[in-house]
């Protein structure tokens, strides 16, 4: 018994002085705490718009606990920063500050960082920077900085335009609910501006769409991993989508990225002598699903890059389409059994869609496969499925038969040549999704595609 009683208080003894070293607090400024970051960086941010929610750890490693008398903003409320220190809330109404935390030894905290910033009236973006104080008991105070760009936008929601309108301006437009909507008999101009698209919207197009130096993008600044930004993820917005009625409709130097469906020009009466859409110098990269999708329509396309879609970059169906000196290469990353580089086809569904003319010239049609070339056809006469190449690159089994007649001075990439597929371009990095479809100075590609000649320092 005795035994049992001498155990039993050598064993008290032993918990009471371990629960008495963990509990001893430290005033002297040689104990410290220690960060896993001395700067926190916000993405840039949209002024009204809260940011996505970051963290860092706040270690104890010293020997003893340390005591905080107060973790607070240097500038208070004035931010926008709104922080929360291991579940306690650092409250803006009391001065965004909290007090008397204790961390024992080889404990941690862990702190949460959002910013929401107020409109400035202001074009370019601005600074927002504060810094978050540990005061500790010692008198130490220690600190981590906390910055974020914030941008001044125009946020329109369900935009109806049913006259003729202009959007021009050096701030960015953030499209809600379902975007734009172009009434029949309208115009919308969209020019020397930025459009961002938040999740479904897009723009509908019943009347006529002109846009020149204009980018069309989705609307999150921020990143999903710290060296990929979201605006290389493609399906960040709807697209845009011409209607039957729709008609006149130009984009020059305007570069559409990261969408579910990029263009979708609906079917309607044909006239040969009206060109639907005209797109010159213009950009379609990194879509969902199809990028250029055009039915039974006059179309012309000169000097366009159609790149990297789940779909095809650019499928013609029916209609005439002069395409003209661009690069059409299908390097999406995500997934396989992804569509051709150009596509074309005189039927869809259980409806034909005649062709009566195709005709691509000083282009380049390549890609990760062997075909990237492909065609649908119902109907094989002249009239319905009427198509023809000129001095393009093409990556596609040479053709042999007496369709050869409809490939002129064409050249064929072939698994033996040495500059095949993304070798003809500065730049394909899966990895971190970038990509630079200018032309590698040993591309046999030279005048060929949207950026004829290799891109200058």
């Amino acid at each position: 018994m005795r035994r049992i009683l001498l155990y039993l208080t050598l064993l008290l003894s032993a918990m009471f002085a371990a629960c008495s070293d963990d509990d001893t607090f430290s005033a002297s400024p040689d104990h410290l705490l220690s960060f896993t970051t001395d700067t926190v960086k916000l993405d840039t941010l949209f002024s009204g718009v809260g940011s996505s929610t970051y963290s860092f750890w706040v270690h104890n490693r010293s020997n003893s606990g340390i005591r905080l008398r107060s973790v607070r903003l240097r500038q208070g409320n004035q931010t926008g920063f709104r922080v929360n220190v291991d579940g306690l809330y650092l409250d803006n109404s009391l001065g965004s500050v909290i007090t008397d935390l204790e961390v024992r030894r080889g404990d941690s905290l862990r702190v949460f960082v959002e910013l929401t910033t107020p409109e400035q009236s202001l074009d370019e973006p601005r600074l927002v920077r504060d810094d978050l104080l540990f005061s500790l008991e010692s008198g130490v105070e220690q600190g981590v900085c906390l910055t974020c760009y914030t941008w001044d936008a125009v946020k329109l929601t369900n935009l109806e335009v049913s006259a003729d309108t202009t959007i021009e301006t050096s701030r960015p437009v953030v499209l809600y609910g379902n975007g734009i909507t172009v009434q029949e008999g309208a115009t919308l101009t969209i020019r020397n501006t930025t459009l961002y698209f938040h999740d479904k919207a897009g723009i509908d197009v019943h009347g006529t769409l002109t846009t020149e130096n204009s980018l069309l993008r989705g609307d999150r600044l921020d990143h999903m991993f710290d060296y990929l930004p979201y605006d290389r993820i493609s399906g960040q917005w709807r697209g845009i989508h011409f209607y039957d009625t729709s008609s006149d409709n130009s984009l020059v130097d305007t570069e559409i990225r990261n969408t579910c469906d990029a263009l979708l020009l609906d079917s309607a009466q044909l006239d040969t002598t009206n060109v639907r859409l005209t797109m010159t110098r213009c950009i379609v990269h990194n879509a969902k699903g199809n990028g250029v999708t055009v039915i039974g329509s006059k179309t012309r396309f000169t000097e366009c890059q159609f790149t990297n879609t789940l779909g095809h970059c650019l499928s013609v169906i029916g209609g005439v389409a002069d395409v003209d000196h661009c690069t059409m290469a299908q390097f999406y990353p995500f997934t396989g059994g992804r569509g051709a580089a150009l596509h074309f086809s005189n039927y869809v569904d259980d409806n034909d869609v005649p062709l009566l003319r195709l005709c691509c010239m000083g282009s380049i049609v390549t890609g990760y496969n062997a075909d990237v070339l492909t065609s649908d056809v119902r109907d094989t006469t002249s009239a319905h499925f009427n198509y023809a190449f000129h001095h393009t690159l093409l990556r596609t089994p040479r053709v042999e038969t007496a369709d050869s007649t409809r490939f002129k001075d064409c050249l064929w990439e072939t698994p033996k040549d040495s500059v095949q597929g993304k070798h003809h371009f500065v730049l394909i990095d899966e990895k971190n999704l970038k990509y630079d479809f200018h032309l590698d100075s040993l591309s046999t590609a030279k005048g060929l595609g949207c950026y004829p000649s290799a891109k200058t320092p």
